[in-house]
């Protein structure tokens, strides 16, 4: 009775927030990643939407014209996870400094029967045969579907730059050669979405070459673009695979595995307008010494000075 007369009675506890946002953090997606589905929409919704063995998912899923599996009149965009979820369709990734990007990006696939048969053997001279890739032209009215989604989701994430609208391939060359080369990177640029290459950027380093370092500085290049390539100073097979990947989205009409100079020409102009400060300081560091009887001419393709490399790159950039 004593305790009872000393007991105090207290009000209910309620949960009260108040926000007060820090300006330590960022936003979790930060990547966008193209596939194909290499088979027809009634195949594609069964895969990224049924259990099985092999499970897989993605964001969002948008069918194509003349599919006579599609059931409906008018091509709609499908969203089969929440961007607030994790969608599984990146798988074993990497790009910038980032991997395993099922946890930072979202994923569309976009039907399409595109596929990559992979060789049974190699050749008689033991050399390695490529895979044989077969995929249809996008349909135009997908594409515009597409666009549409992207503009969407780019304004709801700033952190999804141009560098970062990325292909299956561009995060996992090893495994993945999805959307492929027919993909239309191109057209996607003109529509204020993703990377591409200025025409004239593309002239002036072929023409007057700074990335002439070797294979090291070359490996080194594609790094600092994004590519998870590793810095071996080989033209080895993991290199193939990136300088592959690196073709199917900005030189498809040329996909070989080897850096050859318009493709050379076209990542120093990637470099050039996307990461100018970082390419300058990389050339500095890589550049092969310019001997002081060839320093006054710039129009030696092996050997430019610091300040030829700062203008062109100056006259390049975004």
């Amino acid at each position: 009775m004593l305790l009872q007369g000393c007991a105090t009675t207290l009000s209910p506890v309620q949960l009260n927030i108040s926000k007060h946002p820090s300006e330590n953090q960022n936003q979790r997606v930060r990547f966008v990643v193209l596939h194909y589905t290499a088979g027809n929409w009634q195949q594609s919704l069964q895969i990224l939407t049924q259990k099985s063995a092999r499970p897989v998912s993605s964001h969002y899923l948008i069918p194509e014209s003349f599919d006579s599996t599609y059931p409906e009149q008018e091509l709609k965009v499908y969203q089969l996870v929440a961007e607030t979820e994790r969608a599984w369709h990146a798988g074993e990734s990497a790009f910038e400094d980032r991997q395993n990007l099922n946890d930072q990006s979202i994923g569309i696939e976009l039907v399409n029967t595109g596929h990559c048969d992979q060789p049974s053997a190699a050749t008689a001279s033991n050399t390695v045969r490529p895979a044989l890739c077969l995929t249809p032209d996008f349909d135009p009215q997908q594409m515009q579907l597409l666009a549409l989604l992207l503009k969407d989701i780019l304004k709801r994430y700033p952190d999804i730059s141009a560098t970062r609208v990325l292909a299956h391939s561009d995060i996992a060359p090893a495994k993945k050669q999805d959307p492929g080369p027919r993909f239309p990177w191109q057209w996607l640029a003109t529509q204020g979405i993703g990377a591409w290459y200025d025409n004239h950027s593309v002239r002036q380093y072929f023409q007057q070459p700074v990335l002439t370092g070797g294979i090291t500085q070359l490996q080194q290049a594609l790094r600092l673009y994004g590519y998870a390539i590793e810095v071996t100073g080989e033209h080895d097979e993991q290199s193939k695979l990136y300088f592959s990947a690196f073709q199917r989205h900005f030189v498809p009409e040329h996909i070989t595995g080897g850096m050859d100079d318009k493709s050379i020409a076209v990542l120093s102009a990637l470099l050039a307008k996307y990461r100018p400060d970082a390419f300058l300081q990389l050339l500095r560091q890589t550049a092969p010494t310019c001997p002081m009887h060839r320093a006054n001419k710039p129009g030696m393709a092996s050997c430019h000075t610091k300040d030829h490399q700062q203008t062109t790159i100056n006259n390049n950039k975004n």
